[in-house]
């Protein structure tokens, strides 16, 4: 990891103080708690803590889906973690987490960035060398007196690497029916999607459809009509060719859409 990126990750969380404190130490207490009860699988939950870059607790399912020690990610901090991340795409990864938290800073009022999630991936290599790609899902728990998120609830889903995903960040907020609406959505790297063209909206309908919701539901959800509802999906089709919604769904799992 070069002092570059060291450097640009600073500018873009850099805070007036270090976070740490009573208060955060009984949330990693009962998260402690709560991963004795979750069950193994190819996912992992850590808490973020850019202040000081570290992790203040990493989840037990890390080391059998990473094939790395806890300790290692636990005391190597997020240093140690940028190590793993495929050089190739640092650069791109460090300039949606700037898109991001410009979008934030610039059009999220401060009372409903508690309200917020992102999400963005990249590729990040295992125990064995094998890069692996890495969906982040990052909720804010505290933040800074400028209202910049430092501390975070990162979840991480781990896909065996069979294809390299476009690299992707999106921002939602969780409106007033407890669903989650997409703000930003970007794409790097020059990849073309087929699914290139799709709205928020219309990006927000397909999430619904994949959790199997009805039309009825998902305009109780999003609060539009179920004429809308339809419109948004007869347009997805059109515009990705997708012939029924088992083959549109698949397709947007793939190109990270949804």
């Amino acid at each position: 990891m070069s002092e570059k990126v060291l450097d640009s990750y600073n500018d873009i969380f850099s805070t007036f103080r270090e976070f740490k404190g009573e208060t955060l130490e009984k949330h990693v207490d009962k998260l402690r708690l709560l991963d004795q009860l979750i069950p193994h699988s190819a996912t992992f939950f850590c808490i973020t803590n850019t202040s000081v870059q570290s992790f203040e607790y990493v989840s037990k399912n890390f080391q059998p889906t990473m094939m790395i020690p806890i300790e290692k990610m636990s005391e190597g901090g997020m240093k140690f973690w940028w190590n793993q991340m495929h050089p190739e795409e640092m650069s791109t990864w460090l300039e949606s987490l700037k898109d991001l938290m410009a979008f934030t800073m610039g059009n999220i009022a401060l009372e409903d960035r508690r309200r917020m999630t992102y999400t963005w991936n990249y590729r990040a290599k295992d125990g064995n060398g094998i890069y692996k790609n890495i969906i982040q899902h990052t909720t804010p728990m505290f933040f800074d007196e400028e209202g910049k998120p430092i501390v975070g609830l990162a979840h991480y889903s781990v896909l065996e690497a069979h294809e390299v995903l476009p690299i992707q960040a999106t921002a939602k907020i969780l409106n007033a029916n407890d669903e989650y609406e997409t703000l930003f959505y970007q794409m790097y790297g020059g990849q073309k999607l087929l699914v290139k063209d799709i709205t928020h909206r219309e990006r927000d309908i397909l999430r619904l459809i994949s959790f199997g919701f009805t039309n009825d539901e998902i305009s109780d959800k999003l609060n539009i009509s179920v004429h809308t509802v339809k419109t948004h999906r007869k347009n997805v089709m059109t515009k990705t060719g997708s012939k029924n919604t088992t083959q549109l769904i698949a397709l947007c799992i793939r190109q990270g859409v949804i």
